[in-house]
């Protein structure tokens, strides 16, 4: 008799949509767009060269990678709630340790504003495999770049003007957004997701899965998609404004550059239309061929600074497209009973790429100038696209339902 009482929305709460998870998101994105181009000017400042900031983000992104592969593990003995809850933590620890501003915590602020990223990811990922229908994923990933546009777009440019204003300013604005991404989670009631009834089976330990990742081609292809897209963003948003820098042209040029390149994101849905058209095949190997084309022409035009700065924005444009639909092979071949570690997995381009290519970076540096690293990055996108070429014709184009008469 009470259960009649209470009202429906008490009894029966809301299941999360794609707007739930956009708005998640948007509001981590940023806490991490008011960074993204912070970070890189604040490792310069403490290590005094590009070539021992690539040894400190290499460092980072080894520990971040080693975290990220033991969160799925973690999950299962702490609630995914809280899993999620402790990387919100961790974000506003980072940036108490960048308040300090010394040359040891300034790093350490980056590791662990990488390890929150990891472990925010992961989780992120469960739960959007949870509550979201395959045959939405396109389109939740295309709401969610609409979300995330405005703080990619204003948060670099803004992060570097507040930066130069009062060096503790970015970080506390970067810390109330973490702390409203929390709050905003705790709302949604995500809980710990969906519970797949598995067979009676011992679980899988943490190379149990990776065994089971190695065994699915489709999926070693989106994963290294998802790589070298990541690259490729490393590459324009850390080492873009330190040949800026090194050309005379400022440190805030790359901010800018940056903000002005990631308003082309409130474009998603229209790219996603396109790309559903054309296939997924066509949209990223059209994706990295070009931008990968460009990358290394930016190379090639370094003596003249601006044009190199011209060419990878344009660059960027194909990123944006890469970010819609290079993860769609990965996420279109998951099965629903490996969610958590087929996330944990797909979570660890990230920290692969954090490793990649600072370490990849210093090398080059070692022997060539920081240009030559726009010429790297472009032939690893070449190799992307010749890999794309051998994904399914029509991935992620509509099908006629089986036993139906298409339309003519």
């Amino acid at each position: 008799m009470l259960s009649r009482n209470v009202p429906e929305v008490l009894r029966h709460h809301r299941v999360p949509g794609i707007m739930s998870f956009a708005t998640l998101a948007g509001i981590e994105a940023t806490t991490r767009g008011t960074l993204v181009s912070v970070f890189p000017l604040a490792i310069l400042d403490a290590m005094g060269s590009p070539s021992g900031a690539s040894g400190v983000y290499f460092a980072a992104g080894v520990v971040s990678m080693l975290w990220g592969l033991l969160v799925p593990g973690a999950s299962r003995f702490i609630p995914r709630r809280w899993m999620y809850s402790l990387g919100c933590s961790l974000y506003l620890l980072s940036m108490c340790l960048a308040l300090a501003g010394t040359t040891l915590t300034i790093p350490l602020a980056l590791l662990t504003s990488a390890m929150a990223t990891a472990t925010t990811f992961v989780c992120f990922n469960a739960y959007l495999l949870d509550y979201i229908e395959r045959t939405e994923l396109g389109r939740g990933q295309s709401t969610q770049m609409v979300f995330t546009a405005g703080p990619w777009t204003i948060g670099p440019v803004l992060g570097v003007w507040l930066y130069e204003l009062w060096r503790p300013a970015p970080f506390l604005l970067a810390g109330a957004f973490a702390c409203l991404l929390i709050c905003v989670f705790w709302i949604l009631r995500l809980g710990n997701g969906k519970q797949i009834t598995r067979a009676r089976r011992p679980a899988i330990n943490p190379l149990g899965y990776l065994s089971r990742f190695i065994a699915q081609p489709r999926l070693i292809a989106g994963w290294s998609f998802a790589v070298i897209r990541s690259v490729g963003w490393w590459v324009y948003v850390v080492y873009l404004p330190y040949f800026c820098i090194e050309a005379g042209l400022g440190n805030k040029v790359g901010g800018i550059a940056l903000s002005a390149s990631n308003a082309l994101m409130f474009l998603s849905p229209f790219v996603l239309r396109v790309a559903r058209r054309a296939s997924v095949r066509i949209s990223v190997r059209m994706g990295f061929g070009i931008c990968g084309a460009l990358f290394f022409i930016a190379a090639v035009v370094s003596p003249l600074p601006w044009l190199t700065l011209a060419v990878a924005m344009l660059a960027s444009v194909f990123l944006i497209t890469l970010d819609v639909v290079a993860g769609l092979p990965f996420l279109m071949s998951v099965k629903p009973s490996e969610r958590t570690e087929m996330s944990a997995v797909y979570s660890s381009f990230r920290d692969v790429s954090s490793v990649l290519t600072p370490g990849v970076a210093w090398l080059v540096l070692s022997v060539a100038p920081t240009a030559a690293i726009f010429a790297v990055c472009g032939l690893a996108m070449g190799g992307a696209c010749h890999i794309a070429r051998r994904l399914h014709p029509r991935l992620g184009t509509s099908r006629p339902s089986r036993g139906r008469v298409p339309a003519e």
